[in-house]
């Protein structure tokens, strides 16, 4: 068997060539996905606001909404940084019901069902 330094340069190369395919199979499987990378954006725009002074902490704000919502199931939420507004997501009676919050307030400003 010859060296590794005597290998015909085609050997190398196809080595190498096969080297860099497994590795972009790889990193493509533990990519984040286009809805991973929007939420994390959305709550890096969330967490400015707060330390702008543009809104109210989110825990105060779900409180608010919760007892408003009473026996309802909390599902998550959503910030629309371009009117600093929540849009958080209960079950109650078996149907979903997005509530609107004014972030500066903590005002619920609509109900969607």
């Amino acid at each position: 068997m010859l060296p590794c330094y005597a290998k015909p340069m085609s050997m190398i190369l196809k080595s190498a060539t096969t080297l860099a395919l497994a590795l972009a199979a790889i990193a493509s499987l533990h990519a984040p996905s286009a809805d991973a990378l929007g939420r994390k954006d959305e709550q890096d725009a969330a967490r400015r606001a707060l330390l702008g002074g543009q809104v109210m902490p989110f825990a105060i704000i779900k409180r608010r909404v919760e007892s408003e919502m009473g026996d309802a199931t909390y599902l998550g939420s959503e910030f629309m940084p371009d009117s600093n507004r929540y849009r958080l997501k209960y079950v109650k009676d078996g149907k979903v019901v997005w509530v609107d919050v004014d972030g500066r307030t903590g005002d619920i400003t609509g109900w969607a069902r």
